[in-house]
């Protein structure tokens, strides 16, 4: 699943189309939000940056496992 597919209309030589974004993961989008949360706790934490990254996408894994329960 994505988040923020989009899609916009080009004008070039007077000729219209239109521009697809599938947008990004939807894992990855959960993935970044719960980093967030992560880094702004994490420096009293003293946590490793390939920690940050794992506990982020354990945390995305739980969230899209929740969406289908």
């Amino acid at each position: 699943m994505k988040a923020f597919p989009s899609s916009e209309p080009i004008y070039q030589d007077n000729v219209i189309g239109v521009k697809q974004s599938t947008g990004m993961d939807l894992r990855d989008y959960f993935a970044a939000k719960a980093m967030q949360g992560i880094v702004d706790s994490s420096v009293e934490s003293g946590l490793e940056t390939t920690q940050i990254a794992d506990s982020a996408y354990r945390i995305a894994d739980a969230m899209m496992k929740a969406r289908t329960e």
